[in-house]
């Protein structure tokens, strides 16, 4: 979870670039659009959240890349990062925008499967469908540790192996 206004785009320049990507990619998720008529649902005009995988633009950019590439269908947030930004859990079904380090859109994907978990239960299915490094619970649970560490203290939060961890499964719809 990041700040998802790139450099150069201010608030209003950045929600109009992920409507114009949301008019797009917006049938891939079975929804169509009739020009506002009357009675549309609110999903089918309001884009869904966007946001970029981790936490610098270079990381966002690699883990975009992943996905790009097939191998990367799940990610994870400690549970304390939703609750700091009073963001609600993702859910089974939800669509997400997925933006480049650059902050531009290039995904549209749906949650598949969500569960919390403490950090040291997290499966070794999970650390594969992440797909960093060489897809190891091993290596996950070593990137993940340094991440946290380095991120959490900006929440007032410390790393702990018995954290909750939110592990969500996506599938992409649209990739632009």
């Amino acid at each position: 979870m990041t700040d998802d206004v790139p450099p150069g785009l201010d608030d209003a320049a950045q929600a109009d670039h992920i409507t114009r990507f949301w008019d797009v990619a917006r049938p891939s998720a079975g929804r169509t659009s009739h020009g506002g008529a009357v009675g549309e649902r609110s999903e089918n005009v309001v884009p869904p959240p966007a946001w970029s995988f981790g936490d610098s633009p270079e990381l966002a950019d690699e883990l975009l890349g992943l996905v790009l590439d097939g191998v990367k269908t799940g990610t994870a947030a400690a549970l304390w990062e939703y609750e700091a930004a009073d963001e609600p859990l993702p859910r089974k079904g939800d669509l997400s925008i997925v933006l480049d380090g650059a902050g531009t859109p290039r995904l549209l994907i749906r949650t598949t499967k969500v569960e919390t978990v403490p950090f040291d239960a997290v499966t070794a299915e999970h650390a594969a469908a992440e797909g960093e490094g060489d897809r190891s619970l091993e290596h996950w649970r070593e990137g993940h540790e340094r991440y946290w560490r380095r991120t959490l203290s900006q929440i007032g939060r410390e790393f702990d192996p018995s954290m909750p961890v939110v592990c969500e499964r996506f599938k992409v719809l649209f990739r632009d």
